[in-house]
This record gives structure tokens, sequence and C-alpha cells, in this order.
């Protein structure tokens, strides 16, 4: 596989392993997730690899991104792809091998791209080896003591020891069977039931996710993006728990935490003490290693308490993501993000898609509520309206892009890429659709393999055509090579705002409301750049200036509905 030509320069980017103390490169950074399974596929099995990840880093680079993020890539089953983790310090064969991770490292930062890891510390595989040495162990034993294990409740202890569920669906517990065939102590898992949860009040866990961090920043790697890093602690006692219900069929508010404050089990106090420890080790290495936190929390304060000066570097700004396109509410999670992470001595941290949740190009466009994880397909109500969804994902990534801070991208948004809605029950994979009987889709909508070339096999993702799940046909006409000769396309759309996010210094800029334009308008000035984000149902006059940047084409004069512009104003 090669990487398609472009038209646009190779981007030059900052030095790898400069230190620039209070303008350390993630305060201001573009990264841009990889989900590697369908990103590129080098081998031709189907499933993406990093050997392809290195055969289109020149194609990332002059799209203009700092660094990448690369979603799981560890030994695993697999049963909830790759976030089971049975080795954290090795590659899972369908990626590769530990070469080919150094290769791809080498590569990146050879263009300037710093890599940053995904770190999965909440639970593990039932494949990992101390789970199963806990199922082989006695109860009370120091095996067992690394995860969760308790008695189960009612006479025959034949009840859960709690009524927690499962961010998956079903009960959070299952129970083992003992080695003479009786019913044997419960094991908690937050997650599927392949993920048991790790007991973070145990030393021995402190101390081997240290020794993990050190393995991977030895290899040299940028920084972690701390999957579930809310969720480790959980509540002493583990009392049971009554979720809030929010929509009418009666889901969760707080299937991760998102909606609800006072969750036994998420944002716990005793979590950020792992995270200033954590501080500590990357700041043994030289070249402003980060930690970002996936961290689903009500309000933008809560979030913010992440990311003292002391723990992680960043968290992702979930109440942002979850805004709904309606100008009052982008307003107020804007000015209350440039709030909080300040204050804390933190960027504000942006972003619109990832692999979690319905891709901003339906998701802003849905026309029934859709819980967070709930995913949509052939039967959901609402379905997203296409043009719609598509305008208001450029509009709205031309907001982002325009903020101070650091901003996240998502494999294929960068194409304008949908939700793939009609994914039949028999090749869905996610967790979610199995542990539901079908009531939620889940997030297999959001992952299937990118297009690159139009007329390859599986869209230019590997030569074979193999495909871990099925691509819609009408993904060739975004394919990133018809897109690379098309200056309206979302590619170019994309590269423009990049190019000229990095040329006014947009990251590092402060933001000033501009009044006048109405409660439907998102106006604001970042440095010499005037943003407009026309969000009502007409169009809006515009200033008199110069266009540097359009979410569409317009003919000057007016902005049309949908659309937003960068400006240099007279």
């Amino acid at each position: 596989m090669t990487s398609q030509q472009t038209s646009f320069p190779l981007t030059s980017l900052a030095p790898i392993g400069e230190n620039r103390p209070g303008a350390e490169w993630w305060r201001t950074a573009v990264i841009y997730q990889i989900y590697p399974r369908s990103f590129a596929d080098a081998s031709g099995d189907g499933i993406g690899d990093l050997p392809g990840v290195t055969a289109h880093l020149d194609d990332l680079r002059s799209l203009g991104v700092d660094a990448v993020w690369l979603s799981p890539f560890y030994r695993s089953p697999q049963h909830d792809a790759g976030y089971d983790v049975a080795d954290y310090r090795d590659i899972d064969p369908l990626f590769g091998t530990l070469t080919d991770f150094d290769e791809m490292l080498a590569a990146a930062h050879d263009r300037g791209i710093r890599v940053i890891v995904d770190l999965v510390p909440n639970h593990s595989s039932d494949q990992h080896v101390w789970f199963q040495e806990a199922l082989a162990a006695e109860p009370g034993s120091a095996a067992r003591a690394r995860y969760l294990f308790r008695d189960g409740r009612g006479p025959a202890g034949d009840e859960p020891p709690n009524n927690w569920e499962s961010v998956f669906g079903g009960p959070a517990w299952t129970r083992t069977t003992n080695p003479d065939g009786t019913p044997g102590q419960w094991y908690l898992h937050l997650f599927d039931v392949t993920q048991p949860d790790f007991d973070w009040a145990n030393p021995e866990v402190q101390e081997e996710f240290r020794g993990i961090l050190r393995f991977w920043l030895d290899r040299g790697v940028d920084g972690f993006r701390v999957d579930v890093a809310h969720g480790l602690v959980k509540t002493d006692g583990l009392p049971d728990h009554v979720p809030a219900v929010t929509g009418a069929d009666g889901t969760p508010a707080d299937s991760m935490g998102g909606d609800a404050d006072d969750v036994p089990y998420w944002g716990q106090d005793g979590v950020h003490e792992i995270y200033r420890d954590w501080h500590r080790v990357l700041a043994e290495y030289d070249g402003d290693r980060a930690l970002c936190a996936e961290a689903w929390l009500p309000t933008v304060d809560r979030t913010a308490e992440w990311v003292r000066s002391d723990e992680m570097h960043q968290a992702f700004n979930f109440p942002y993501l979850m805004t709904e396109w309606e100008a009052p509410a982008i307003r107020e999670v804007i000015a209350e993000s440039l709030r909080a992470f300040p204050a804390v001595g933190a960027p504000a941290t942006w972003v619109l898609s990832n692999h979690d949740v319905v891709r901003h190009a339906s998701r802003l466009a849905l026309t029934a509520e859709n819980p967070q994880g709930h995913g949509i397909g052939p039967d959901s109500p609402g379905k997203p309206l296409p043009e719609q969804g598509l305008r208001r994902a450029r509009a709205a990534t031309t907001v982002m892009l325009a903020l101070p801070g650091s901003a996240y991208l998502y494999q294929g948004e960068e194409l304008g890429l949908p939700e793939v809605v009609e994914l039949p029950g028999e090749v869905r994979q996610d967790p979610t659709w199995f542990r539901t009987d079908g009531e939620r889709y889940g997030r297999d909508g959001c992952r299937v393999p990118i297009p690159w070339t139009a007329d390859a096999p599986a869209y230019g993702f590997n030569d074979s055509g193999a495909t871990w799940l099925p691509q819609p046909t009408e993904w060739a006409r975004l394919a990133r090579d018809v897109q690379e000769g098309d200056p309206d396309s979302t590619l170019w759309l994309y590269r423009e705002l990049l190019a000229t996010r990095r040329a006014e210094d947009l990251g590092a800029g402060s933001l000033a409301w501009l009044d006048g334009y109405g409660d439907d308008v998102i106006a604001f000035r970042n440095g010499n750049v005037t943003v407009i984000a026309n969000a009502s149902d007409a169009p809006v006059e515009l200033p008199t200036g110069t266009v540097l940047v359009a979410s569409e084409p317009f003919d000057g004069g007016a902005l049309p509905v949908d659309t937003a512009v960068w400006m240099l104003a007279d």
C-alpha cells in the first residue's frame, strides 16, 4: 500500500522533544485519532494494522495534524475491539509486532508527528494472566485482591453483591464457578463480562501500571489517552445505586457518568491521587509527555478537576461534544470551557467525534433522541438527514478549529464520513448489541473501515477487498483520492482550516465574543480572525472583509444557513 499523492505541501511541525515551559505542544495541538482496525490494512486480512498506519503518515502530515492517538493495539481476545487487554506490553498479531510499532513511531517522529497511545487501566481482559490466576485462586487470596471479587448476597450467595448495571447493558457482576463445579464468588465488570475491573486500592495494581507507563515511555511515546479515566475508584462498600432515568425508553442517565453526579463508580475523589502519581512518572521523561483523560462528567467544572496542574494535561470536553447545533448552547459551553480549564492551568480541549459516538456528520442532524452509546441502525427513529448533517458538521468543525486550546479529530471526519446506519445485525460486533439483545445498535456505525481510493478493493483500505465491517457503496464518492482534486471537498476544507489555524496561531489565541448577530449566530474573534457561524434559519449579513475559509462555497454578502466562515474583517 502507498499513500495518496497530495496537492498540498507537507506541513512543517515543531521538533519532537522540544521543551517549551508554559507553551507545551499539547496545549495547542490538533490530534488525529486512529482507530487501527479501521484505518488501513497492509496485510490484507480485513483488519487495519500498524504497517497500514506507517504507509499513510504522509497523508496525515499533509492534512496538518500535530499528533496521532492510536486506539488499543495490545494483545487481546478482541471481545471489545481491543479494550479488553490481555498483555499491556505487547502488540496483538492482528496489528503487527513491537518492531512494527517502533518503525511507525520513528516514522511519525521523522515527520514531526507525535504519538499518543491508548491505555486501559479500569479493567483487563479475562484472559489476562492475572485474572486467570485469580480464577484459580481461593477467595481472599492475593491473586483475587487485584480485582473486585465479592461474595454474593442472599442465603446461598446467588444474588449479585449489588445492583450495578454494565455500561453495555445487563448486570455488572458475573458469578464464577469453583474447581469442584460449585458456584463461587462474583466479580465486577462495569463493561463486558470479559472485562473484569481492577481494584485500584491494591498497591500491586498501582505498581504494575507505573511499569506499563514506563515501558511505552521508554519506547518513545509522547503520551497516553486514558480510557475510562473517571472509573478506576469505586465507593467503599460498593453500595447499591439507582441511576436517574432520562428519555421515554427509560435510558439510565449515567451510563458513562456524563449526565449525573454521585455515581459510586464514576468520578470518585480517589482517582486524583492515581493521576498525580502518573504525572510524576511522566515528569521523569523529557519532551512534554502528556496524559489525556476520557472522563465523562456532568459539567465542565467537574471535568476540569482532572487537569489540575499536577494531574492530567488534557481531558476530552464531552459537554462540548454532546452539545447540539444550537448557537446559545454552543456559546455557553465554549464560554464555560474557556473559564474552567484555564482556571486550573490547562488548555480547553475540543472534540466532535470519536470511536464511541455517532459521527457528527450524522449526529448533528438526528431528528430523534439518541443517548450516547446507543448508536443508530436500520430501525432507529429519527434517522439523520445526510445533507443537513454534513453542512452542520463542516460548520461545527470550522467553529471548533478556531477555538483556543487543543482539538481532536476522528479518522474519516476529514472526508465527511457519516455514521453507517444500514449495518445488518449479523455483521455487528459491538458488545452493546449482544448484551442488549439488539435493543441498542452500539458503536459499529462509526467504526467502519475508511475509504482511500474510489476504484480499489475495499476503497483502498487494503488490496484484498476484505473488511471486518462492510463499507457502504456510497463511500466511493467520499474516498480520499476523489476529494484530492475537489477544492470544495471536506478534505480541502480541513486542510485549509488546519493551515490557517497554524498560520494565525489560533490554538494559542484568546476569544472575544462579538455582539449584534442575534441569538442563533455564533460570532467571535480570535486574534486577527473573525469567526461567524449561522445556526439560524435565514442568511446572516457579514461584515466587510476578506474571507479566509468558509465551510461552504457562497457568493459573499450573506452567510447561508448552517455555514461558518473565518474572515479578516475590515
